[in-house]
């Protein structure tokens, strides 16, 4: 079963890949994972892009070439493991709480798929992570546990900050979009996070989007809103200009 989920991986790659985008498979504490890397120019600024609940999937492919039109290296990490990607909730469910539940496990393969883009040469003293949903969390996590980055940003992301942890290691700035309709992720939880980050200094901006609920960014999706999805990006990219070289 994992090689028929590895080969319809591979085969979604080649057909939505930039020119120059491959899928790669790549280790972390010996186990094996598939990303997906394009680099339009040898130093090219990096984003690190994690995925939803789903795992790695066209989507997050989609939105990886986009960037690279923009000019920008992606490597689109995988933290759920080479064949995994789960269609069914309550397989989403158990991925997703097993790294909510083991923050270092988390914290290792965000290290370790930094490790690989960097591997393949992208330029990660130049980078910004980025997330959607459980991938903004995830990015989040990687703030807060001081990884030398430029920028953070998440798109409907999980935005609580477990218990024990802060934002006192945290380097680069944070762009938080966010739709005022989520009801997965409240406007409390925002505002705490808000409170929590400038108690600690911490350069961010946080935008909400009248009417956009939970993954108001996924094409194609009932909870998609072109308009959010059109601003929350616009004001992405607007940030890369203003973060990286």
């Amino acid at each position: 079963m994992k090689y028929i989920f590895t080969v319809i991986f591979i085969l979604v790659v080649s057909a939505v890949a930039g020119a120059d985008g491959k899928a790669i498979t790549y280790e972390v504490d010996g186990k094996p994972f598939e990303g997906y890397f394009i680099s339009p120019s040898p130093h090219a600024p990096l984003i690190l892009l994690i995925h939803d609940w789903n795992g790695l999937t066209d989507y997050e492919v989609k939105r990886a070439n986009m960037l690279a039109d923009m000019g920008y290296a992606v490597f689109a990490a995988d933290l759920f493991g080479a064949g995994v990607r789960p269609t069914e909730l309550t397989d989403k469910r158990q991925h997703t709480g097993e790294l909510y539940k083991d923050r270092k496990k988390m914290r290792s393969l965000l290290q370790g798929a930094l490790d690989t883009a960097k591997s393949k040469g992208a330029n990660v003293n130049n980078a910004v992570a980025m997330g959607y949903c459980f991938g903004g969390a995830a990015v989040l996590e990687f703030a807060r546990s001081g990884a030398d980055l430029k920028g953070f940003v998440t798109f409907h992301g999980g935005l609580s900050t477990p218990e024990g942890q802060d934002y006192s290691k945290t380097k680069g700035k944070l762009l938080i979009l966010h739709g005022t309709a989520d009801a997965n992720i409240t406007m409390d939880q925002f505002g705490k996070l808000a409170g929590e980050l400038e108690e600690k200094g911490i350069s961010h901006e946080m935008i909400t989007y009248s009417g956009a609920p939970h993954a108001f960014t996924v094409f194609g999706s009932s909870r998609y809103r072109e308009d959010a999805d059109k601003k929350s990006w616009k004001r992405f990219t607007e940030f890369l200009d203003e973060t990286l070289n």
